[in-house]
């Protein structure tokens, strides 16, 4: 059910209130104009959470990633958490992963041709995405992780709430996971409730939306995630989840802030699951491999290891897996599938911001036609952005 997996340590609740003074307090700097938000003429888009962990940042980017790219120039910054690296970078085929973060090294590595950047200061990233001789036609912005970095003001605020901790059940830090206390869902232009169960009962859509209680302006979304076929991270063939038999025995390896609905869904293949669970972007080691071998070499076969796409990016450059590791390790990746028949809805919504917003559209270009000829950038003529299947 909702909100399942929210644990709150009533002890810490006094910690908490102390917390929330200094988010309300940074909150209302921003609402009285005190620390500023900047506005960009180029599309930006945010996707975020106010709570901490997982609530599927990556595959609802990844999402957006998909909807934009064979139709408008796409750029991708994220802070790019526990890099080895400092300020502003800009990835490519060869940038390793350590020196952008896990998760923009995944998507760097799926979508070759869209630009990927880090940088923990947002406006300085835009600036430099935008600026850049070769970005300089980017068409949108894709925010990963920014709802709570205000210094942005984004033309489209997505929040995503996961559906097993909503954050209506919540408790600030340190008693519970929420960054800010739950009215900050207010400055959301979208809500989407994410990692729904596929069987979801109109009922629970009900009491969810009047649950979240959102304003007018806001639209609520529902989406679940859709697993694909496992992949081998060294050698083999794709497997479907359907070849597990419920005689296997599988290696859950993960390294995510919430690993307890991949195992709910795992479960419906095989019972027999060993989670080896690690801390969220924990850095693999050379120790940490050793436990794999060996964990791995204890089981009963047939057997198998499983992990996230996530994962697969920290591991695999590492040395000194075992031979019988290496040739039965699998990622699992995942898609965002929206529910409710809202994907279309959703994606007129996302298009026509990004249409009628982008500088070098033939829109924009319309309705900058008054100012002045030097106010455009040299050399960079109207293009029209073309989403003919839209």
């Amino acid at each position: 059910m909702e909100g399942d997996f929210i644990k709150v340590n009533d002890w810490l609740l006094p910690l908490s209130w102390l917390y929330g003074l200094g988010v309300e307090a940074r909150n209302q700097l921003f609402e009285l104009g005190v620390l500023k938000s900047r506005s960009f003429d180029v599309p930006v888009i945010s996707v975020g959470n106010i709570t901490v962990g997982g609530s599927g940042k990556t595959p609802h980017v990844e999402y957006l990633i998909r909807l934009l790219k064979d139709h408008c120039k796409v750029a991708v910054l994220s802070r790019g958490y526990k890099r080895k690296s400092r300020g502003f970078v800009l990835a490519d085929k060869n940038t390793p992963m350590k020196q952008i973060g896990d998760e923009p090294f995944q998507m760097k590595t799926k979508f070759p041709d869209v630009a990927v950047a880090v940088d923990s200061n947002r406006c300085r990233g835009i600036d430099n995405l935008t600026n850049d001789e070769i970005l300089k036609d980017t068409d949108v912005v894709l925010l990963d992780d920014a709802f709570q970095h205000r210094y942005v003001k984004p033309g489209i605020n997505i929040l995503l709430v996961d559906y097993h901790r909503l954050i209506i059940y919540d408790k600030l830090l340190p008693a519970g996971r929420l960054r800010e206390p739950k009215d900050g869902k207010s400055r959301a232009d979208i809500v989407i409730i994410t990692k729904c169960p596929a069987e979801l009962k109109p009922i629970e859509y009900r009491v969810i939306q009047k649950a979240m209680d959102l304003f007018p302006y806001q639209e609520l979304y529902f989406t679940t995630l859709r697993y694909e076929n496992l992949k081998p991270l060294y050698c083999g063939e794709d497997k479907k989840l359907q070849d597990i038999q419920p005689t296997d025995n599988v290696l859950l390896l993960t390294g995510i802030a919430s690993p307890k609905q991949l195992m709910v869904d795992l479960q419906a293949y095989t019972k027999r699951i060993s989670p080896l669970t690690f801390r969220d972007h924990h850095q693999f080691t050379a120790r940490d491999i050793r436990r794999i071998n060996q964990t791995f070499a204890q089981m009963e076969g047939p057997k198998m290891i499983i992990t996230t796409e996530k994962d697969a990016t920290r591991l695999m450059g590492m040395t000194g897996m075992s031979d019988e590791v290496r040739h039965n390790i699998f990622m699992l990746p995942v898609k965002v599938e929206f529910m409710l028949g809202q994907e279309n809805e959703f994606n007129h919504k996302i298009i026509d911001y990004v249409r009628k917003n982008s500088r070098n559209s033939i829109l924009a270009k319309a309705k900058d036609d008054h100012k002045a000829k030097d106010s455009h950038r040299a050399g960079n003529g109207p293009r029209t952005i073309s989403f003919r299947n839209y």
